[in-house]
């Protein structure tokens, strides 16, 4: 008796969370009709105390105070704004905005491993040459010397991790923190456990296994409840300062938003400047629009391509974009086990759970619904609906009216998909989707035969599952990342990220590009980059900095232009040099930015005088190029505030 299974990607579990997550971003108001507000509120030196007063006579809830930025962020009553402006202790107001999970279905794949007896390799992580380095002659262990991400902590913020899963025995787990009132050690959306799996699931003989062969440490922040709900920008700013304090030397962020927030920025350039390496998904909505944190400059950009190298669909593109990696299809570790499934004539179809719906099992003689627009005469059946015309609650609802024990809705274009019955609706019998092609082999050949039918969801638990998104890429380079820098324990944030964008193979058009960036991230390229550059050393010779502005003299509320040259020893233009300065103000404030060099070896920056928040006279400006095979440099200039 033959057994044919149809397995596609994304449990209904997950899709029940990101349905939460949209329906909660629906539902959120304007900032304009808000009554009260959540904004960051930046004080002037030494006027800590006297905001703060301010801001209690205000009314304002206190969420933090991030000294290290002179900021409050608070919740105010939307008529105190206006007040808080004019206080001249106030440097700045802004808004407070939005981050969420990237992570998509996609249409079909093979897609869903159940606990397993053999490990299996996902695609991903031979694309990126994570066995290059590790596992070079293919016998499934770890070859003697080889890095391993060892050594290396990568701090991941997302939905939390099921540590319980199988496959992170033996890893090096740190610890974490959770904002969200729910254990870090918990994921009911799935999405953080999915990440982590990615990067460092164990080489054992299960599931599958990681870029780091379990071998990377990681620490873990909560920053998305367990339904996924999006979180806001002071809740990274404080997510990556507990990274930092964790001793993280990586950050990978699956995770963003449309908006920018200067604070967030600064805070990024600040522990960029110190040390850090971040990684971040570049986006899922298929435009050119910049997603945050990931279009920082101080943070890697990262679009997700498929098992063929090919940009998704679904990927942002734009000149934010960095490195690509693995994002379709992404098979890892998920902390649940679902079965969603139909058999008839001995034949078993996968499907998916219509979120809202019961679970359990059902059986009886297959019967053709139509539309399943009225009730029928189904009596103990199992009824395929074709999907269209009404809702997908309706439908259900008019198969358990007319006594049926379970709903099928098949596609009306080929394809499954993932249904809801909606918000408060719910009913008593199992409803599945189909894919459109199965509906239609079902209603032609099999009516009247016995179906038995199949819902059921068990968590946690070690379930396997291939998810698509920015998110999923973005852990092959954070993977990738931490395998290199463990070979080069010595070297710096920057020169692991030139590493790695110097070795990236290019994909689509010549050079850097908006889909693919320098293109997809290589682990084994980057080492032997490193390793014929004495793992960083100066057989480049050294890099010669040059800092000139626009002009020398501004008035206030003037834009300063800055321009970095970067060469080597014989002169010659250095492209792909990071650069990072640091503009220090007539008051001692100090403002930080990174940047990458152009095909003229320049990086160009512009500041924005405020004298009545960093003061009148010099400013200085200091910049540092680093780049890997060269010896970094450094250069200064002045200006002055009129």
């Amino acid at each position: 008796m033959r057994t044919h299974r149809r397995l596609f990607l994304w449990s209904a579990a997950l899709a029940l969370g990101l349905a939460m997550m949209l329906s909660v971003f629906a539902s959120q108001p304007s900032l304009a009709a808000r009554t009260h507000r959540r904004v960051w509120v930046e004080f002037r030196i030494g006027a800590r105390s006297a905001v703060e007063k301010a801001l209690q006579a205000a009314g304002a809830r206190f969420h933090y105070r991030f000294d290290r930025l002179n900021a409050f962020v608070v919740t105010v009553p939307e008529n105190a704004l206006q007040g808080l402006r004019q206080n001249p202790n106030v440097v700045d107001i802004e808004d407070d905005v939005p981050r969420y999970l990237f992570a998509q279905p996609a249409q079909a794949a093979p897609a869903v491993l159940q606990q397993t007896t053999t490990q299996t390799v996902p695609y991903g992580i031979d694309m990126v040459q994570a066995r290059d380095v590790w596992d070079a002659d293919r016998d499934g262990v770890v070859d003697p010397g080889a890095p391993t991400g060892a050594g290396i902590t990568v701090c991941i913020i997302d939905t939390g991790l099921y540590v319980d899963h199988e496959d992170f025995v033996g890893v090096p787990i740190l610890g974490g923190y959770s904002q969200v009132g729910e254990p870090w050690q918990e994921d009911g959306a799935g999405h953080g456990t999915h990440v982590a799996g990615t990067i460092a699931a164990a080489n054992n003989s299960v599931g599958v296994v990681g870029v780091s062969p379990g071998e990377v440490s990681l620490y873990i922040v909560k920053v998305f409840n367990n339904q996924g709900q999006w979180t806001l920008a002071s809740d990274l700013v404080d997510a990556i300062y507990r990274c930092a304090d964790a001793g993280a030397n990586i950050v990978s962020m699956s995770l963003g938003g449309s908006l920018r927030n200067g604070k967030e920025e600064r805070a990024f350039n600040d522990l960029y400047n110190q040390g850090i390496l971040f990684v971040a998904a570049a986006g899922n909505d298929g435009t050119t629009d910049y997603s945050y944190p990931a279009s920082y400059d101080a943070v890697i950009s990262v679009a997700a391509v498929d098992s063929t190298g090919t940009v998704a669909d679904f990927s942002q593109k734009n000149d934010q974009v960095e490195l690509a990696a693995p994002g379709v299809d992404v098979l890892s570790t998920v902390p649940w086990i679902e079965t969603n499934e139909v058999t008839v004539d001995g034949v078993t179809y996968s499907a998916h759970h219509i979120e809202n719906a019961a679970r359990g099992t059902a059986s009886g003689p297959l019967v053709d619904g139509g539309l399943c627009d009225s009730v029928g005469n189904w009596s103990g059946a199992v009824v395929l609906c074709e999907r269209g015309t009404i809702t997908f609650y309706e439908k259900v609802s008019n198969v358990e009216s007319g006594g049926g024990v379970a709903a099928l809705i098949y596609n009306n274009e080929p394809g499954n998909f993932y249904g809801t019955l909606g918000d408060g609706n719910s009913s008593n019998i199992i409803a599945l989707s189909l894919s459109q092609e199965d509906g239609q082999y079902l209603v032609a050949n099999k009516l009247g035969f016995i179906a038995d039918v199949t819902s059921s969801l068990t968590k946690p638990a070690s379930g396997y599952e291939a998810w698509s998104g920015t998110s999923m890429a973005t852990p092959h380079v954070s993977g990738v990342a931490a395998l290199v820098w463990s070979a080069y324990p010595s070297l710096t944030n920057a020169d692991i990220r030139a590493a790695l964008d110097a070795t990236a193979k290019d994909l689509g058009d010549p050079g850097r590009d908006p889909a693919y960036g320098y293109g997809l991230v290589q682990a084994y390229d980057a080492l032997q980059y490193l390793a014929g550059s004495g793992g960083g050393g100066d057989t480049g010779g050294a890099l010669n900095v040059t800092v000139a502005t626009d002009k020398s003299i501004y008035t206030n509320r003037e834009t300063v232009t800055i321009t970095v040259t970067v060469t080597d020893d014989t002169g010659a233009a250095v492209e792909g040099a990071t650069v990072d300065i640091t503009i220090t103000t007539a008051n001692g404030n100090q403002w930080a930015g990174s940047g990458t060099t152009d095909a003229n070896g320049q990086a160009v920056f512009t500041y924005r005088v405020n004298a009545n928040r960093d003061g009148y006279g010099t400013y200085t400006v200091e910049a540092t190029a680093s780049k890997a095979g060269y010896t970094s440099g450094s250069g200064s200039t002045t200006f002055t505030v009129e």
